[in-house]
C-alpha cells in the first residue's frame, strides 16, 4: 500500500479531510520544492508539511538510520505537543521513525545519546540547533538531513531568533544544497517577503495557502452603562460578574490578558468571587515555572479545567481541542494577535473560532470594531525581517568557528545567501572578522576577547574556556536578569525579574503564580517564600507591560472613529453617548484631520494632540513636537501619551497656530531634531547592553552561576564607554543607536505620520473642559504625579464625576 493510500485510510478513520491546500504543500515536496504554508492557527497545516517527508520515506522504503527532517518550533514548551502529534502520523502510516526532542529542557545523557544514535526526525529550537552546530561533528550529524521545518514562522521573523535561524539555515544549506525547508505561519501580512527571509536569497519557493475563510466570531462584553470620560482600567474587574457568566455557560475557556500582572489580577479575583472553583481554574504564563506550567497543559488537555488565565504563553500550541472559548482582558492591541488567540477555540479544520472582548475602559470596545473589520478586510499586520544585526553574525561565526570552522571566502558567501546580510558591505564583513579575532580596535590588547584563530586559511576557536563560555550564551533572547522564585521547604514556583525584587523588604507580600506569598530570603539569585494568608500585597511588574497598538490597528481605529455615525456594531451603540459628547465639545477625529485641543486647566495649559500613532510612536513625536515649540519661544513642558496622542503640559500657554504647528510637524530635518531633543545615547547605551551579551563582550551565564543585571549593566556601560572614547568606528556602537531608533522610537512609522500629517487638515479646538479623548491623557499624567492624601484613582473618578455634571448640564 502506498503512502497516499494509507493517509486517506488515515484521515478516513478520524473522519477528516484532505484539503487542497494540503495536497499541494505534499506534491510541491514531491517535486523537490521548498516553500511556506500560509494557513489560519488551527487549519492543518501541520500535516501538510509534516506529511510531505512521511510519503516520500514510505514510498522509497526509507527506514534507514540517520536524521532526516528537522523540526524547528520558537517555543521548546510546544515541543512535547508536536512530538506527540508528529509520532501519531507516522505510527499511523507504519514508517519505522523515532522523533525525538532537542531543547534547553533535555537531559545531558539524552543529548549524549542522540548525537551517538541519530533518530530520523527531531524538534529542537534555534538556540539547540545553533549549539549543535558548535561541535566539532556537526558535519556527521546532519549528514543525511534533507528536510528543515520551521513552525510559527510569524513568531520568529522580525526579532534576532529569526536572524538566528536565517544563519543556521545558510549553513545546512551549504553542506545540502538540496536541501528543502519548508515554513508555517499563520496572520502574516508580509508573506512574500517572509518567504524571502525563510528560504534565503538563492532559493525560490512556492507559496502555498489556504483559501477557505476561516470563520471567527469577535464579540464583546458590553457594560450596562459607560461614563463619558473613559480612562485605562477603570471598567475591567467591574465586569466581573459578565466574565463569571460567561465562564459558567462553557467547558473550558482561556482568558487572555496581556501582561503577567494583569493574569495574577484575575486569578486572584476570580477564585475569591467563586472559592469553589480552586482547582478547577488555573493561571499560566512565562514566568511560572515550567512543570507547573506542563501540568496546567496537560489538564487542559483532557477537559479538567473550566478555565486558565494566560498570557501569550498560549498563543501558540497544537490542538487543545477541549478550549470552546476564548476571552480577552482589555484590547488584544493588534489583528493579528486577535486572532491568534481567537484561533484557540475552534481550533480545528472547518470550525468556527470565537472571542470575547472584555474592556477596561470605554475605547476600547472602539478598537474591538476596528479590529473585527480590519480581520474582515484581511488587513493584517506585517512583520519585517530584521537587517545587518551584526552581533547575531559574530554570535554565528564564532559558533561555526567553534564546531567545524570557516574559510573566509565560502563563509562570506554563505552568510550574503542570507535575507538578513543581503546588503552586507566589505567594510563591515572586515569589521566582524576583526572583532571575533582580536576584539576590535579598543580590545586588541584583552586576550579574553582573541576568540578566534586562524590556521591554514580557516577560522577555529581553540580555547576551551572561550568555547564554553560560549556555548552557555548562545543565543539572543534578552531580558532583566530573573531570580528563581522557591518555597523555604522546597520546590519551585517560577522566575520573577530582579528589578522587582529590588524594590521588596524582607517580609513582604506579593501576588505570584495565582498565590500569596511572604518574601522570607535571598540568597545566590533565588528568593525564599512563604505562604502568607493576608496582608497588603503587591504584584509584580514585568517588562514589556505596556504594549502599544500597531500601526495596522492604530489606523483601523482612526477610521472608526471617522465613520462612527454610519456604524452599527453593537460596541459603537454602547459608546455612542461618548463620541457625542466628544464632538459637542470639539471635534470627531478622522483621517483627513490632525485634532488639537487647546484647554486651560488648574495645572497649566494642556496642548491635546490626536495622531493616532500608536504609544510608542507618540512617545518620540510628543518629545520631538516640544522641542520645536520650545524654539520658537521659551517654554517648558510635561508630557503624557498613550495610542491615540499625547499631551504638552506647560505653565504658559504655547503660541500655536495652523501654520506654526504645519512648521513644527514638518519632516524636514525630522532625524536631526530627534537626535536632538532625545538623549539617543543614553538609551543606546541602556541598548548596547543586549548587543554586547549576543555578541559575546560579557556573558550573563558562567559555570555554577549567573550575572545581575546591575553586573551585567555596569559591564556593558564600561565597554560602551571604552569603544566611544577609544573606538569610533565600532559597528556595534552603531547598531545600538540604529536599534533605538528603529524599535525603541520607531522611526519608520514616525515619518510615515509626519507624512500624513502634511496632508491632513490641522484643526485647532479650545474647549473649556477636558474632553472625552483628552481625559484619559490628563489621568495618565496624574499617575505619576505625588498627590498628598487622594489616592490617584480617587481623584479620577472625582475628576469624571465633576465632568459628567457638567456634561449634564449642556
Amino acid at each position: 500500500m502506498n503512502a497516499a493510500t494509507k493517509i486517506k485510510h488515515w484521515f478516513k478513520e478520524n473522519g477528516w479531510t484532505q484539503f487542497r491546500f494540503q495536497r499541494e504543500a505534499w506534491q510541491a515536496y514531491f517535486e523537490g520544492r521548498s516553500g511556506l504554508i500560509h494557513s489560519p492557527t488551527g487549519s492543518g497545516k501541520s500535516l501538510a508539511a509534516w506529511l510531505g517527508p512521511v510519503s516520500k520515506a514510505i514510498d522509497s522504503n526509507d527506514n534507514f538510520p540517520g536524521l532526516q527532517v528537522l523540526w524547528v518550533t520558537p517555543l521548546r514548551a510546544l515541543a512535547n505537543d508536536m512530538q506527540k502529534n508528529l509520532k501519531a502520523a507516522v505510527e499511523a502510516v507504519g514508517l519505522n521513525w523515532r522523533v525525538e526532542i532537542r531543547t534547553g529542557d533535555t537531559a545531558s545523557s539524552t543529548r549524549t545519546r542522540q548525537r551517538i544514535k541519530t533518530p530520523q526526525a527531531l524538534i529542537t529550537t534555534p538556540e539547540s540547533l545553533s549549539l549543535l552546530l558548535s561541535y566539532a561533528d556537526a558535519h556527521k550529524f546532519f549528514s543525511t538531513l534533507h528536510t528543515v521545518i520551521i513552525d510559527e514562522w510569524h513568531e520568529l521573523i522580525g526579532s534576532k531568533r529569526g536572524v538566528q535561524l536565517e544563519l543556521c539555515l545558510a549553513r545546512l544549506r551549504a553542506w545540502h544544497p538540496q536541501l528543502q525547508t519548508w515554513g508555517l505561519s499563520a496572520t502574516l501580512g508580509n508573506i512574500d517577503e517572509a518567504m524571502v527571509a525563510l528560504l534565503g536569497n538563492n532559493t525560490k519557493g512556492i507559496l502555498v495557502e489556504d483559501n477557505r475563510q476561516k470563520n471567527t466570531r469577535i464579540n464583546s462584553i458590553l457594560p450596562q452603562s459607560i461614563g463619558k470620560f473613559p480612562w485605562a482600567g477603570h471598567l475591567g474587574l467591574t465586569l466581573l460578574p459578565q466574565v463569571i457568566a460567561a465562564l459558567e455557560k462553557s467547558n473550558s475557556t482561556l482568558l487572555f490578558t496581556n501582561t503577567r500582572s494583569q493574569a495574577e489580577l484575575w486569578f486572584e479575583t476570580l477564585t475569591l468571587a467563586h472559592p469553589d472553583w480552586i482547582g478547577n481554574i488555573a493561571i499560566h504564563h512565562g514566568s511560572i515555572d515550567r512543570k507547573l506550567r506542563v501540568k496546567i497543559e496537560e489538564k487542559l488537555r483532557f477537559g479538567e479545567l473550566r478555565c486558565v488565565i494566560c498570557t501569550s504563553s498560549l498563543d501558540l500550541g497544537v490542538d487543545f481541542s477541549p478550549v470552546d472559548q476564548v476571552l480577552q482582558i482589555g484590547s488584544p492591541k493588534g489583528v493579528a494577535r486577535l486572532l491568534q488567540r481567537a484561533g484557540r477555540s475552534g481550533h480545528r479544520p472547518g470550525a468556527t473560532s470565537s472571542i470575547l472582548c472584555v474592556p477596561t475602559h470605554a475605547f476600547e470596545l472602539i478598537e474591538v470594531v476596528a479590529a473585527r473589520h480590519a480581520a474582515k478586510n484581511n488587513k493584517i499586520e506585517s512583520r519585517r525581517p530584521l537587517q545587518l544585526s551584526l552581533d547575531v553574525l559574530s554570535q554565528h561565526l564564532i559558533t561555526i568557528a567553534l564546531g567545524t570552522g570557516f574559510e573566509e571566502a565560502s563563509m562570506r558567501r554563505e552568510i550574503q545567501s542570507c535575507h538578513a546580510f543581503k546588503d552586507l558591505k566589505d567594510r563591515q564583513w572586515r569589521w566582524v572578522i576583526d572583532f571575533i579575532t582580536r576584539g576590535g580596535q579598543a580590545l586588541q590588547g584583552y586576550p579574553q576577547y582573541h576568540k578566534v584563530v586562524i590556521e591554514d586559511k580557516r577560522y577555529f576557536v581553540k580555547d576551551t574556556r572561550i568555547a564554553l563560555h560560549h556555548r552557555m550564551n548562545i543565543g539572543t533572547i534578552t531580558s532583566d536578569s530573573s531570580m528563581r522564585v522557591c518555597w523555604m521547604r522546597g520546590g519551585t514556583l517560577g522566575h520573577v525579574e530582579e528589578s522587582f525584587i529590588s524594590r521588596l523588604d524582607i517580609g513582604d507580600i506579593f501576588l505570584f503564580a495565582g498565590r500569596l506569598v511572604k518574601l522570607k530570603q535571598i540568597k545566590d539569585m533565588t528568593i525564599y517564600v512563604q505562604k502568607a494568608s493576608q496582608g497588603k500585597r503587591i504584584v509584580p511588574r514585568w517588562q514589556g507591560g505596556r504594549m502599544s497598538l500597531t500601526s495596522q490597528l492604530a489606523d483601523s481605529v482612526l477610521n472608526v472613529f471617522g465613520n462612527s455615525c454610519e456604524m452599527n456594531d453593537p460596541e459603537i451603540k454602547a459608546v455612542a453617548s461618548i463620541i457625542k459628547l466628544q464632538k459637542r465639545w470639539s471635534q470627531v477625529p478622522d483621517p483627513s484631520i490632525l485634532l488639537l485641543e487647546s484647554v486651560k486647566t488648574r495645572e497649566g495649559h494642556s496642548l491635546f494632540s490626536y495622531p493616532f500613532g500608536g504609544r510608542l510612536v507618540h512617545e518620540g513625536l510628543s518629545t520631538f513636537l516640544a522641542y520645536r515649540l520650545s524654539r520658537k519661544q521659551p517654554i517648558t513642558f510635561k508630557v503624557s501619551v498613550n495610542d491615540y496622542g499625547f499631551e504638552l503640559l506647560s505653565r504658559n500657554a504655547p503660541e500655536v497656530s495652523e501654520d506654526s504647528l504645519r512648521e513644527a510637524f514638518s519632516i524636514e530635518n525630522m532625524l536631526t531634531d530627534l537626535l536632538a531633543c532625545i538623549n539617543t545615547s543614553e538609551l543606546a547605551r541602556r541598548n548596547f547592553r543586549d548587543i554586547a551579551r549576543i555578541a559575546g563582550l560579557i556573558h550573563q551565564n558562567y559555570p555554577g552561576s549567573g550575572k545581575t543585571t546591575r553586573q551585567l549593566q555596569a559591564s556593558s556601560s564600561l565597554i560602551y564607554d571604552v569603544l566611544k572614547e577609544h573606538d569610533h568606528g565600532n559597528l556595534l556602537l552603531d547598531q545600538a543607536q540604529r536599534e533605538v531608533l528603529e524599535n525603541q522610537l520607531d522611526v519608520r512609522r514616525l515619518k510615515k505620520i509626519l507624512e500624513h500629517i502634511s496632508q491632513q487638515i490641522i484643526i485647532i479646538e479650545r474647549p473649556q473642559k477636558l474632553t472625552p479623548l483628552a481625559f484619559p491623557l490628563w489621568a495618565e499624567r496624574s499617575q505619576s504625579q505625588i498627590i498628598s492624601s487622594e489616592t490617584w484613582k480617587a481623584r479620577v473618578v472625582k475628576m469624571a464625576t465633576s465632568l459628567e455634571k457638567v456634561a449634564e448640564k449642556i
